[in-house]
């Protein structure tokens, strides 16, 4: 039967790369990469650099056009959930034509694949079709979480304090009650700004060489990282950014 991994690869540095991830793509024949469009080349290039650094010869890479997604929906659950299943089917004819039944095929996913990433969801919806059969292991990976917290060199949790990771979306409808930590991914309105009691630690392609980091409280940093943030997206075309945002716990006044 056809295998799949689906390894995580760090969130942009190449040195994020795990020794089971590396050599999980040694063992892969098919490649699968889906083609976000030139704003986005620089992250296909990581991908290739480890195809070329860790890969068998002989690997193959199958392409992939990605649907497009409105990002800005009035039915924001519904739209996703089309595009994904849009999204499989693409995944599913590159399998089904490229992967023979005794080969190893790869999806190279950014940061960590059970963190906001769809590839896992995909799969399983493909499966549940019937039409194309595999096996699929996850191999996890460094997340944009983990190495933002690393380079601004702060714990993730304080003690007895529970951590929760949302969306800016989430975030702008209000603070959720019995947290005072929050992860933020997905924050392209920049919700943080209404937040000024709280210290921000922001930061954008971390682990690359653009990457952007800052922090302090978001009364003070707010504007700055609101224009450094449009800045960035304007020069290269898009932007992935993740903050912690933390406030003092309620029972501290």
């Amino acid at each position: 039967m056809r295998k799949i991994y689906v390894i995580g690869i760090g969130a942009g540095d190449p040195d994020h790369l795990t020794l089971q991830a590396a050599k999980a793509i040694g063992r892969t024949d098919v490649f699968f990469l889906l083609d976000k469009g030139e704003a986005k080349q620089s992250m296909i290039e990581l991908r290739q650099r480890l195809m070329k650094a860790y890969g068998r010869p002989g690997r193959r890479i199958a392409e992939g056009r990605d649907p497009e997604r409105d990002r800005t929906p009035a039915d924001y659950e519904g739209t996703v959930t089309d595009w994904r299943s849009r999204r499989s089917e693409v995944t599913e004819a590159l399998i089904a034509e490229h992967l023979l039944d005794d080969e190893t095929g790869a999806f190279l996913v950014w940061g960590d694949p059970t963190l906001y990433d769809s590839t896992i969801a995909i799969l399983d919806e493909i499966l549940e079709r019937g039409r194309t059969l595999f096996d699929y292991e996850v191999i996890p990976g460094i997340s944009s979480v983990s190495a933002l917290v690393a380079k601004h060199r702060v714990p993730l949790n304080r003690v007895g304090r529970p951590v929760q990771i949302t969306t800016g979306r989430r975030l702008a409808e209000g603070w959720p009650d019995g947290v005072d930590d929050l992860v933020v991914m997905l924050d392209a309105q920049q919700a943080f700004a209404a937040y000024l009691q709280a210290d921000i630690y922001w930061g954008a392609y971390i682990g690359t060489d653009d990457e952007i980091l800052r922090s302090g409280p978001v009364a003070e940093v707010a504007e700055e990282i609101k224009e450094t943030r449009t800045a960035a997206r304007s020069d290269h075309g898009w932007i992935m950014d993740t903050y912690l945002l933390r406030r003092p716990p309620a029972d501290q006044g």
